[in-house]
């Protein structure tokens, strides 16, 4: 069984390529739930969702956010009555996030909550959240701080960011069935995410990793020079004092990365570093990274 650290969309794209190698019941998936909030009754978990949705069948894969060819009528007709949403969501979504949701309120875990879910989308690889409870991921910017969703989304991350802060400031535990996957499989990959808002909140996350320390654990970096495939990774990495490069990320994962896997084209030089073709463009190019990553995990 092979364990995944999730969050963004670099990870998922590997995802997309493990499943091609495995079957989904071979595959434990552990998400960030540091971008979680509550838009408009509903409890918005986007990492969560985008691998529900991949393994679904469902996800939009031109944005790796949300679900294929859905319509945005609710949104918008929110939008006419003076309520300005942080993010632009889409119908069938809307109704995952109700639901979601709905389950919080009555008592259920996020645990609980998202194993209904993917049972309702027929999902079979184990998608758990990183813990049952918030930890909140802020943006410091001069004056203040943002929600990550107000700065990232709304905001376009056109604020120059000063660190990062999470709320509460004490990490919650990950879940007993989070420790149990890593305890369990035979290796540990931690996807090319955002090192600091995706995979730091869930090594943040009570026992993760002293859990990881005792796995095998292959890490991708997100980063090609001294910018990352997509996303903020390099200006929070910066804000937060880390050098945005690969050799940033390795030194974020040192003392539990047995393997480190950059790109082939990557300028900045890890040592011992394993080189691939990290750019997952398209469904071929993760399977063969998958492939990559399966072939050190069976050494």
């Amino acid at each position: 069984m092979i364990a995944v650290l999730s969050g963004g969309t670099g990870t998922p794209k590997l995802l997309r390529g493990l499943r091609r190698h495995l079957p989904d019941t071979d595959l434990a998936v552990v998400v960030n739930t540091g971008e979680d909030c509550w838009v408009t009754g509903g409890h918005l978990s986007p990492d969560v969702d985008t691998v529900l949705y991949l393994c679904a069948g469902l996800l939009n894969e031109e944005t790796w956010w949300g679900i294929t060819r859905d319509t945005f009528a609710c949104h918008e007709a929110l939008g006419s009555l003076g309520e300005e949403e942080v993010v632009r969501i889409g119908d069938r979504d809307r109704a995952t996030q109700l639901l979601r949701g709905e389950l919080l309120r009555r008592g259920s875990t996020l645990t609980d909550a998202t194993r209904r879910i993917a049972d309702g989308l027929g999902v079979a690889v184990r998608v758990l959240p990183m813990a049952d409870h918030p930890y909140a991921t802020h943006v410091l910017v001069d004056g203040g701080r943002l929600h990550f969703q107000e700065w990232w989304v709304r905001r376009c991350g056109n604020i120059e960011p000063r660190g990062i802060a999470w709320e509460p400031a004490v990490p919650p535990p990950a879940t007993g069935e989070v420790l149990s996957a890593l305890g369990e499989a035979d290796a540990v990959v931690i996807g090319p995410s955002n090192p600091v808002t995706s995979i730091g909140p869930i090594l943040a996350c009570g026992g993760v990793r002293e859990a990881l320390r005792t796995a095998f654990v292959i890490a991708v970096s997100p980063f090609v020079g001294d910018a990352p495939v997509s996303g903020p990774a390099g200006a929070l990495m910066t804000a937060c004092g880390l050098e945005p490069t690969s050799r940033g990320v390795h030194d974020l994962y040192a003392g539990i990365c047995d393997v480190f896997i950059q790109d082939v084209r990557d300028p900045v030089t890890v040592p011992g570093a394993v080189r691939a073709d990290t750019l997952m463009t398209d469904a071929a190019k993760s399977e063969s990274l998958a492939g990559v990553v399966l072939d050190l995990a069976r050494r």
